[in-house]
């Protein structure tokens, strides 16, 4: 029998966006005891909830939401539990991962969970600054085991898929970036560094200083899920098909979805159709 278990955030009025991002608004364009029929309308920012980024959010000319084939969103793949090395802005290592009691496989569809999710809205440990802005995430050594890997895409069950004080939170909240540094011995800047790599599309050499998993991992189709929770503790170690279900909305550049871990069925997916394809007429 086929298990699925959803690793989805409960979406709501209160639920967060991303630091600086407008929150959710629904509201009723009428109702039943005056038109007979309920219909809604909702306002979110693409990046609230449980969400996947398309690499056009990164990267130039490249990957929106209706061009991502069903059998690269969903595909056999791990949950790995690396929560025990977790604390206030840790860094993910490689070594984490493979020291997990989880096979991750060349080619896979990667979850990680680091145990951030407590801290999310309506949960009882909410703490939506330390969920936000003191969330672990991985340097360049991560980023690039991860291309060696071949991973299709991974998602984390935090904030952003890059590090906190690897995004622009650093400049937002100097108060804590100031505080990162103090236990670092360091500054943001000589803690990670500068990265480059070969623009995919111009061949210009970028240099860039934050965001790495959103510049350079989406420049080489490295796209990644954030906020990632629901039921993810039951999940935890475990193997099987994993899929991300977003609106199929063309030039959208990322898409609030369902992720799942399917267990119990063959690891192996084959986009049957155009749509699942995602070929189709652009004219």
């Amino acid at each position: 029998m086929m298990k699925i278990t959803d690793m989805t955030h409960l979406m709501n009025a209160h639920t967060p966006g991303w630091v600086g991002y407008a929150g959710n608004k629904m509201y009723y364009a009428q109702n039943l005891q005056t038109k007979q029929i309920v219909a809604q309308r909702i306002d979110i920012a693409l990046h609230t909830g449980t969400h996947i980024d398309g690499a056009m959010h990164g990267t130039d000319g490249m990957g929106d939401m209706a061009s991502y084939a069903m059998d690269f969103l969903v595909g056999p793949g791990a949950v790995v539990d690396i929560s025990e090395h977790m604390d206030d802005w840790a860094v993910i290592t490689p070594a984490m991962i493979e020291s997990a009691p989880v096979e991750v496989r060349e080619g896979d569809i990667l979850i990680l969970h680091t145990g951030w999710h407590r801290y999310w809205e309506g949960k009882p440990q909410q703490d939506l600054v330390k969920y936000f802005c003191m969330h672990p995430g991985g340097k360049i050594e991560l980023l690039e085991w991860m291309l060696d890997k071949k991973i299709k895409w991974f998602g984390i069950d935090a904030g952003s898929g890059d590090h906190a004080m690897n995004t622009s939170i650093r400049h937002m909240r100097p108060d804590l970036a100031k505080r990162f540094e103090q236990k670092v011995g360091m500054t943001c800047d000589e803690f990670f560094g500068d990265y480059s790599f070969t623009h995919a599309r111009s061949g210009r050499e970028v240099v860039e200083n934050i965001f790495p998993f959103h510049a350079y991992g989406f420049d080489r189709g490295l796209i990644h899920a954030e906020n990632v929770g629901g039921d993810i503790e039951l999940c935890l170690n475990k193997r099987g098909v994993i899929g991300a279900y977003p609106m199929r909305y063309d030039g959208l550049e990322a898409s609030p979805c369902r992720i799942l871990l399917m267990e119990d069925i063959e690891e192996k997916v084959e986009a049957v159709g155009n749509v699942a394809k995602a070929i189709f007429d652009r004219r």
